[in-house]
């Protein structure tokens, strides 16, 4: 756990999964990373927790939700947060389905795209006829403006992973961006006195969807938050101790069950 202060607010953050969409390790690979015995280097696909007095909120469900929300102890949810359409960001939302029966219908955030696009692919969820008694239903949110969240105002923020939007986003001077490439100079102006930043940085060599390291420091660089956390990483990263002694001393390798409290 790191402790430090967030400026006018108490929030807690739950590193869920930092892994690109592999997770690491490969299956099958034996690369150095991925048979490496460290913790830090053993990475679930990417997601965070944001606590709140008793507010929980999850962005994104990937594959690995359950495993996550079982290991993070997490009884109750607020709201899931969807950055973008890709699986290893989507792939666990079937499993919202103890909190659906325990809260009823689970509310939803995302763009217009995003959100239509889990409907075809997870029909059974969102259809309101005939539908099986063991499915979870969700509150449906189309996230266009900042919206408000149990006493939170929350900025989404577009970013490009290539030539597809996605979207990050903001609570007081906390923000998260994941699967970025470019982001405008007009949605940069939404990241200013960020106490933390969670930024994605896939590997070590260039990306033509992603952020590699080198882009993500300039960014960082541009942005100027406090404090950086670097996620969605990839075993091209490198080894998790090792990068970390390299790193700016404003800026971290995150790794899944990090934890950063105000408390």
């Amino acid at each position: 756990m790191q402790i430090f202060t967030f400026v006018s607010t108490m929030l807690k953050i739950h590193f869920l999964g930092t892994g690109t969409s592999q997770g690491i390790p490969v299956i099958g690979s034996k690369h150095p990373v991925c048979l490496s015995s460290n913790p830090k280097d053993k990475r679930l696909r990417v997601s965070i927790l944001i606590q709140w007095e008793q507010t929980n909120i999850v962005v994104d469900c990937g594959p690995d939700f359950r495993q996550q929300m079982l290991r993070v102890n997490c009884e109750t949810l607020d709201a899931v947060f969807f950055t973008h359409e890709h699986a290893d960001h989507t792939a666990g939302i079937d499993d919202i389905r103890p909190f659906f029966f325990k809260q009823g219908d689970i509310p939803i955030f995302g763009s217009k795209r995003v959100l239509d696009n889990l409907s075809k692919r997870f029909g059974y969820i969102f259809s309101k006829e005939n539908k099986y008694p063991g499915a979870p239903s969700v509150e449906v949110n189309e996230v266009e403006n900042s919206f408000e969240i149990n006493t939170k105002v929350i900025t989404p923020i577009e970013v490009m992973h290539n030539k597809l939007p996605v979207m990050g986003y903001r609570i007081d001077n906390f923000a998260y961006l994941t699967d970025v490439k470019t982001i405008s100079i007009s949605e940069r102006k939404k990241l200013k006195d960020l106490d933390v930043l969670v930024l994605s940085a896939l590997r070590i060599e260039p990306h033509p969807n992603h952020l590699n390291l080198e882009e993500a420091l300039e960014l960082i660089e541009i942005i100027k938050p406090k404090r950086c956390y670097l996620t969605h990483i990839s075993h091209l990263m490198g080894f998790h101790d090792k990068v970390s002694k390299e790193l700016p001393s404003n800026v971290f390798l995150a790794y899944d069950t990090l934890t950063l409290t105000s408390e």
